[in-house]
């Protein structure tokens, strides 16, 4: 069949777009050890993941006034997650690198366990440096690594360090909370995951390590988190269990790539 010249322009300009679209990060379902996980990847080789606090010295807070935020610039999300713990005063708890430019100092503190979860160590950063290769490390080796990062958040404990659960961690603990984490199985290959219900320390972990093949896996935060993107809408915590966020990981449509 022939095709004018403008009808073949208009077909190919509808690939385009369709192609656009599908590249973008989506939800997919992963049942492991009889738990539901909602997990995003992000290829940095065609999404720019970006990270968000504040907006003229006021938090965000959260995914919907991000959401907003980016629209009155014409930019359309199409992925966003809590990032790593925080303080009573709303600030990032550790390191946190926003567009290259260091907004909180990395915190080598090391408290007690029932300090919470950000002093079971190891805690580590999750960063994505100036050329556009993620990784996870423990904090004991960050400064060491003169990591040129673009962002970087700092979040605890470790899930999973050089390949081996973190050996603070219970198998046979009955703490089972909601939980977010992310790892990075490849310089371009970045892993985001929520549990659809409660889940201990040790499965989360498993999950990084056994069902996504992550050598390292950093844990987010708890009982408020929330993945949230454009074809999926929310998975995670409950909206009465939601309270305002600081960080938080996005990826819009026009990335620029």
């Amino acid at each position: 069949m022939y095709l004018l010249p403008e009808r073949l322009l208009a077909l190919a300009c509808g690939l385009l777009v369709a192609a656009s679209v599908a590249a973008t990060p989506a939800q997919r379902q992963v049942r492991f050890e009889a738990v539901d996980y909602r997990v995003v990847d992000v290829d940095l080789a065609r999404d720019r993941l970006e990270l968000h606090w504040q907006v003229d010295g006021q938090a965000l807070a959260s995914i919907d006034a991000l959401r907003q935020w980016g629209q009155q610039d014409g930019r359309e999300l199409v992925f966003a997650t809590n990032a790593g713990i925080y303080d009573r005063e709303f600030r990032p708890l550790g390191l946190y690198i926003e567009d290259g430019r260091t907004l909180r100092p990395l915190n080598t503190a090391r408290g007690v366990a029932r300090a919470g979860n950000f002093s079971i160590q190891p805690n580590g950063v999750f960063y994505v440096d100036a050329q556009e290769r993620a990784g996870v490390v423990p904090t004991a080796a960050w400064r060491e690594r003169g990591i040129d990062a673009r962002l970087a958040t700092q979040s605890g404990p470790m899930l999973v360090v050089d390949g081996a659960i973190n050996p603070a961690f219970d198998e046979a603990s009955d703490s089972l909370k909601w939980r977010s984490g992310v790892c990075a199985k490849t310089p371009q290959q970045v892993v985001f995951a929520v549990s659809v219900a409660p889940v201990t320390f040790h499965a989360f972990a498993r999950l990084f390590r056994d069902a996504f093949g992550c050598r390292d896996a950093l844990y987010l935060d708890g009982t408020l988190s929330r993945i949230w993107t454009r074809d999926g809408g929310y998975a995670g915590a409950a909206p009465m269990m939601v309270k305002p966020y600081v960080g938080m990981f996005a990826v819009f449509a026009d990335d620029g790539k």
